[in-house]
């Protein structure tokens, strides 16, 4: 019999968050270099852990030396201090699956210092349930580690979510410590902590439902790019958890009232909606997004500043 998803709250719990970084852009279309690094060491020092080169980070839509020069910038603000970074192979509709690619992807990443997850691409999920295991075991192969990642459609048409036989055998993948977990779904999320629990309690499920944000409560961990409008904020949360402070209910809900804002259709304008919230922080000095990104209207921003000023976060003085 399946546990009852009350069953699975797990009261003063750690939780490790992974905090995915938005690129930041200057009025005139250019990547704000500061804004970035500033941002990633913010994040660090709040205590959550930097994932650069994400869907936040605008990885499908950048270049590849830009997606380096990223890598570089984030090693050298970091000073040695870890990291996760995208590793992210452009394909079409109909693509074989480039395992080369991919293996130049995850190397250089390491050799920045990072952590490679795994992006979904036409090629990767295109294959039967055991080609894309044994893609992932050859991944494997040339890391030290790596986490894997599903994502749904509505933020990537190459994504896709497994099923919770392919999920099984990810699991049995000895080089793969964990995988993001993007399909907005309580119920798929809830089954894989399960999962995890009865064959590998060492895996990691990160959340990546930013309309559920407390699916730590339950088992996740966490990888969202909600937590880039305010990881101060997302860190204080499980902190309070841990402790078993009151406090993380309402903090939460004023963070899930943000994600649910910012992540209404169309999805991938969150990162719009990310670069109007940190502007209004005094964190970067544009809100504007990539050129080829989704935008919200600048009617947004009024709600924006009410739900900054719930979370005390705006400097009015």
């Amino acid at each position: 019999m399946q546990q009852e998803p009350q069953d699975l709250i797990r009261p003063s719990r750690k939780v490790e968050g992974i905090s995915a970084i938005l690129l930041p852009f200057h009025a005139n279309g250019e990547i704000d270099w500061t804004g970035l690094t500033n941002h990633i060491r913010r994040t660090a020092e709040a205590g959550l852990t930097p994932a650069v080169n994400m869907d936040t980070g605008f990885a499908n839509l950048i270049s590849e030396d830009e997606r380096q020069k990223v890598l570089r910038a984030t090693r050298s603000t970091l000073d040695g201090g870890a990291f996760v970074a995208g590793a992210f192979v452009g394909d079409k509709p109909g693509a074989v699956f480039d395992a080369d690619a991919y293996y130049s992807q995850v190397e250089g990443i390491q050799r920045q210092g990072g952590l490679p997850i795994v992006f979904q691409s036409f090629g990767l999920t295109g294959q039967s349930d055991e080609e894309i295991l044994r893609a992932y075991e050859a991944i494997g192969a040339k890391t030290d580690g790596f986490i894997a990642f599903e994502l749904g459609k509505m933020f990537a048409p190459f994504g896709a979510i497994y099923s919770l036989d392919t999920y099984r055998g990810l699991l049995a993948v000895n080089k793969c410590l964990g995988a993001k977990h993007s399909s907005l779904s309580r119920q798929l999320e809830w089954q894989r902590i399960r999962l995890r629990d009865d064959v590998r309690a060492d895996f990691k499920v990160y959340t990546g439902n930013d309309l559920a944000i407390d699916m730590v409560m339950y088992g996740s961990d966490y990888l969202l790019g909600l937590s880039t409008f305010a990881p101060d904020l997302f860190a204080q949360r499980d902190h309070m958890w841990l402790n078993g402070d009151a406090g993380f209910y309402e903090l939460n809900d004023l963070l899930q009232y943000l994600g649910f804002l910012a992540f209404r259709p169309p999805v991938p304008a969150y990162k719009h909606s990310a670069a109007q919230f940190l502007k209004l922080r005094g964190w970067i000095e544009s809100n504007e997004t990539h050129a080829d990104s989704p935008s919200r209207p600048q009617s947004d921003i009024s709600i924006l500043r009410d739900i900054a000023r719930r979370l005390d976060v705006l400097d009015e003085s």
